[in-house]
């Protein structure tokens, strides 16, 4: 018996999600067909230029935005930031500093510093057993 393996293949949005780039700003050929497991492999180790321009200007996935911004996704949608942005806009959201910015980074923290504390507690409790 010939063991036959498939090809794993994702859709386009899928492979942009991994890669961290906006799938509308990608260039039409990879929006158009599904990317095999191979294909995005090759992509995250020799990234073409199209992606490399992505990554370092944008338009940046919700997911990205809020990481550069040291927000959660949430904290982003409360900000009213629903879209994509470019890199010189988050820098410019940074420098204005607005009020919405500074207590959601703010909640970032309490909720990073939450999360630790659990931690800290369930690794007490787990070295007391």
């Amino acid at each position: 018996m010939k063991s036959h393996q498939s090809t794993q293949t994702m859709k386009p949005a899928t492979a942009a999600k991994k890669l961290g780039v906006y799938l509308e700003a990608t260039p039409a050929e990879f929006r158009e067909g599904d990317v095999s497991r191979a294909t995005l492999d090759e992509l995250q180790a020799n990234p073409p230029e199209w992606l490399r321009a992505l990554r370092a200007d944008g338009p940046h996935p919700r997911p990205v935005v809020a990481a550069k911004l040291g927000i959660s996704i949430s904290g982003l949608a409360r900000g009213g930031i629903t879209e994509a942005l470019t890199t010189e806009q988050i820098e410019a959201i940074k420098q204005d500093a607005p009020e919405w910015l500074e207590k959601e980074r703010a909640t970032q923290a309490e909720v990073r510093k939450e999360a630790a504390r659990l931690k800290q507690r369930d690794a007490e409790r787990e070295a007391g057993s």
